[in-house]
């Protein structure tokens, strides 16, 4: 007989794929490697992935972490962040950091306690920044737990992504801010180059309040 062991996936230095890992092994390094740590991973069914986010990476996911929280303020919207903390349930044998997540309709189900997605809704909201590394692998991830939107940024462009019969389905509006659509957020992604991020997120405040004033005017006329 003979005994044929599957190679791990290596794609960039920062990111690989590794086959046949237990659970029990993907616990033991989430354990190991604790909360302070850079390097993100995530478990789907015996399949580990592990990436190291860049420089590029870690701007753009800042931005668009930047971007939600204003949206809430200037929404007067709740707000529960809990950055790429782990998701994870072991009875459906996956696992997934994303680069952040947020719950903003069911922020106060969260106040003051960690997630236990056994008892608790899974986040509302998770952006994943791809430079070096496909987040469509993790999808399925999301999918299992059941997050209702994904932002994803690939190819220098975010798209927005919502569960839809049990797939994620391109959408051309946020199901967590139905003002806010892909082509926005990419008009102010545009500016990254030529602004400073606080200058980016006055101007992204300036647009908010815009929109809240001409959708307050349409529904009052």
């Amino acid at each position: 007989m003979t005994l044929i062991i599957s190679k791990p996936e290596i794609v960039p230095f920062n990111h690989a794929v590794l086959p046949n890992i237990s659970w029990q092994t993907y616990q033991a390094m989430l354990a190991d490697m604790g909360d302070r740590r850079s390097i993100r991973l995530s478990y789907d069914h015996g399949v580990l992935e592990i990436k190291m986010p860049l420089g590029l990476h870690e701007t753009v996911n800042y931005i668009l972490e930047r971007m939600i929280v204003a949206l809430t303020e200037e929404l007067n919207l709740g707000i529960r962040g809990f950055g790429s903390t782990t998701l994870s349930r072991a009875d459906l044998a996956v696992g997934v950091e994303p680069d952040c997540c947020f719950y903003i309709q069911n922020s106060d189900r969260m106040n003051g306690r960690d997630i236990d997605l056994a008892n608790d809704p899974p986040p509302d909201l998770v952006v994943e920044v791809d430079i070096t590394s496909p987040s469509k692998r993790r999808f399925p991830i999301y999918r299992d737990l059941g997050v209702p939107e994904i932002w994803r940024y690939s190819s220098s462009r975010i798209c927005i992504y919502q569960l839809q019969a049990n797939e994620y389905l391109e959408c051309e509006f946020s199901l967590a801010f139905p003002m806010v659509s892909g082509a926005i957020l990419n008009q102010f992604l545009g500016q990254l180059a030529a602004n400073d991020d606080n200058k980016l997120i006055r101007e992204f405040r300036a647009w908010i309040r815009q929109q809240s004033g001409i959708i307050t005017n349409c529904q009052s006329g």
